[in-house]
C-alpha cells in the first residue's frame, strides 16, 4: 500500500491540483450530468464530459503559472457575481438610513449615516480619512 502512495506522490508532484475554477468546473459537470440523466438527454452529456476533461487537464497540468492566472481571472469574475447577489440585499435593506462609500486607499466598503451633511469618514482598516457628503 505504501508503494502505491509513493507512486501517486511522485506522479502528482509538480502538478497544479485543484482550485476554485476546478471546483466550479466539477460542479458544472455534476449539474449537467444529473440533468442529462434526469431528462434522458445525451446531448447534455457532451458539455458535461468536456467540463470533466477541462477539470482533469487543469488538475494534471504542470504549467502552474498559467493555471494560477486562469484561476485569478475566474475569482475576479466570480467575486463580482457574488457581490452582485449579496451586497444589494444589504443595500436595499437599509439604503434609506445609510450611505455606502469605498475607501480610496484599500477599497474597503464603508457605511455611514445618511442626512448628516459633510462627514469625515475614517477607514477602520487602513486609517485613511476623507470627507464625503451624505
Amino acid at each position: 500500500m505504501n508503494r502505491l502512495f509513493d507512486f501517486l506522490r511522485r506522479f502528482l508532484y509538480g502538478r497544479y491540483g485543484n482550485d476554485a475554477l476546478g471546483f466550479a468546473t466539477l460542479i458544472g459537470y455534476l449539474i449537467l450530468s444529473i440533468l442529462s440523466s434526469a431528462l434522458n438527454n445525451l446531448i447534455l452529456m457532451i458539455p458535461a464530459l468536456l467540463l470533466l476533461i477541462v477539470y482533469f487537464y487543469r488538475f494534471m497540468s504542470k504549467r502552474t503559472a498559467a493555471r494560477y492566472q486562469e484561476n485569478q481571472v475566474f475569482l475576479r469574475i466570480w467575486g463580482g457575481v457574488k457581490r452582485f447577489f449579496t451586497h444589494p440585499i444589504a443595500f436595499f435593506k437599509d439604503h434609506l438610513h445609510y450611505a455606502y462609500f469605498t475607501c480610496p486607499t484599500c477599497k474597503q466598503k464603508l457605511r455611514v449615516p445618511r442626512k448628516k451633511g459633510k462627514v469625515r469618514v475614517r477607514c477602520p482598516k487602513c486609517g485613511t480619512e476623507f470627507i464625503k457628503k451624505t
